[in-house]
Parts: C-alpha cells; structure tokens; sequence
C-alpha cells in the first residue's frame, strides 16, 4: 500500500508516518509528498496540518497544482483520504482565524473561533489542549470500529468547525458544549484531533483507515 503524506510546511509530518507504519498491518510505504503528480501513484492520501488555517492554506496552495490534484484524486477518482487537525479544518467552505480564508469546500461549514465556558459560566482556557472523551453512536463508521464511546483522543486547538450537515458529523467532544471531533463523507474522514498522539485510539482509528473500502 502507498499513501501520500502531503507536507503543507506545518509540520509534525514524521510523528503521523510513523503512526501510519505502526497502524499497518501488512507491507506500507508512506511517501512525504510536495509534487502533485506523486497524488496519482498513491492509494491513499492523508493532509495532516498543526497551527493557522490561513498558514496551512497558503502552504498547500504553494505546492504547484497540489490543490487541483488534490481534488481530482479525493473528489474524482474517490481515493480514501484522510484530514488530522488543521488537514480536517480545511475542508469547510471558510476558516474565520484573523479574517476569513477560503477553505476547500468539500465539506459545508467554517471553522470559527471557540468560546467555551464551564457549568458556572467562567471561560474554559484556550487552546483546548489535552485528552478528551469522544462521544459518538457505536457502528456509525468503519474507521471508528473497535472504539468505545468515551475513548480519549488528543486535542490540542482555538478554533472549531460550525454550520455544518448534521449528516457529516460522525464524532464530539465536550469542551463547554459539544465540539465536533470527527467528521466523514463518502471516500473522506477527518479528525481534528491528532490521532498520531492519541495513543492506542489513534492507532486504532489509523489502522481502520488503511484497511478501509469506501
């Protein structure tokens, strides 16, 4: 199996190629990715991202074609892909972080500024960063299968996705309300937190994507 690591310029892309060798169960090559011509050998593809949206899009749109190959691969010819964190935000319409960047738009919504606060009405601090329960109906997506509700995954972000189709969200997490941790449609999952660090879960939820058939 061949999957594409597509290096925005954000970092953290060693700690999610090695999770995705360690989630394999069978031969894996992982191939960090700048050129949008090496989208076309993969079987999979994954655009992981950490910091800004506006900084991760200009990243991804400073790969020559990377955007358009992108859609053809993913949106065209439906080769499972996967988005960690800033890669997830970047599927909404438009990220609000210091003004308003486009996203993609694969996926309806825009990634917003969080404003949480606890049971007594004090503001929760930002970023929320640490481990958190994810809440989600048992069965609703392959790449979740062997998961338990409440299972802890990594999260560490100011900023979180609104206004999407209830249809797409397949995961929450609670940080002063509900917070969406986990969306997917068709060939696309994507998560916002970062599987890589999350452990056992992680693994688990790397491992169900690569053996994954949309």
């Amino acid at each position: 199996m061949r999957v594409a690591l597509i290096d925005p310029g954000s970092g953290n892309l060693a700690s999610v190629r090695r999770a995705l060798e360690r989630a394999s169960d069978g031969p894996i090559q992982v191939d960090l990715v700048r050129e949008a011509e090496a989208l076309r050998q993969a079987d999979r593809i994954v655009l992981p991202g950490q910091g800004a949206f506006a900084a991760c899009r200009a990243g991804l749109d400073a790969l020559d074609g990377m955007v358009a190959a992108l859609y053809e691969q993913v949106q065209v010819q439906r080769k499972p892909f996967l988005g960690i964190c800033v890669g997830m935000q970047l599927l909404a319409d438009k990220g609000l972080e210091h003004g308003v960047t486009p996203g993609l738009a694969w996926l309806p919504g825009e990634v917003a500024p969080m404003d949480p606060n606890d049971a007594t009405g004090h503001p929760l601090p930002l970023p929320q960063m640490g481990w958190n329960g994810l809440d989600f109906t048992p069965g609703a997506h392959p790449v979740l299968a062997g998961l338990e509700p409440g299972d802890r995954a990594y999260f560490v972000h100011s900023y979180a996705w609104r206004n999407g189709d209830p249809a797409d969200l397949l995961a929450t997490t609670d940080y002063g309300g509900p917070v969406v941790a986990m969306l997917g449609r068709d060939n696309m999952v994507a998560t916002q937190f970062h599987v890589e660090k999350s452990g056992a879960v992680g693994l688990r939820i790397l491992s169900n994507f690569l053996g994954w058939q949309p």
